[in-house]
C-alpha cells in the first residue's frame, strides 16, 4: 500500500544514541523550538544517591548487571533508565534518562 502523505517536520525522529560505559562523552543536540539537549554517549561515572541518608556521591560505574528492557543490553553495557549498575557502593538503579538528560543518576538498591 502507498502512504497517503509524506512525513511532516514535527513527525521526524532521530537515530537512537545508546549510552554505554566508557570515558565521558556528551553530544549537544538541537531540538524543535530552538532548544538544546545534552545527550550522554558514553559515561563511566554516575551520581548515586543513598535513599537512607539522602546523600549523593559521584561513583565510578563498574558494569551493567541487569536491564529489564532487553537482556542483550547487559552484554553491551548500555546505560538507560531502569538498568541496574554495579558500583563500589553496591547495586544501583538508573533513574535518569541519559539520552535526554545528559547525566547518569542512580539510586542504591538493597
Amino acid at each position: 500500500m502507498r502512504p497517503s502523505r509524506s512525513k511532516r517536520k514535527h513527525e521526524l525522529g532521530r537515530e537512537s544514541m545508546e549510552a554505554h560505559i566508557d570515558k565521558i562523552k556528551r553530544a549537544k543536540v538541537h531540538v524543535m523550538g530552538g532548544g538544546n539537549k545534552i545527550r550522554v554517549l558514553q559515561s563511566d561515572v554516575a551520581n548515586v544517591t543513598d535513599a537512607k541518608t539522602g546523600k549523593t556521591k559521584v561513583i565510578k560505574i563498574q558494569t551493567v548487571e541487569a536491564n529489564p528492557a532487553n537482556p542483550h543490553y547487559v552484554r553491551r553495557n548500555m546505560l538507560m533508565k531502569g538498568a541496574v549498575i554495579k558500583t563500589k557502593l553496591g547495586r544501583a538503579k538508573i533513574t535518569s534518562r541519559p539520552g535526554q538528560d545528559g547525566v547518569v543518576n542512580a539510586v542504591l538498591i538493597e
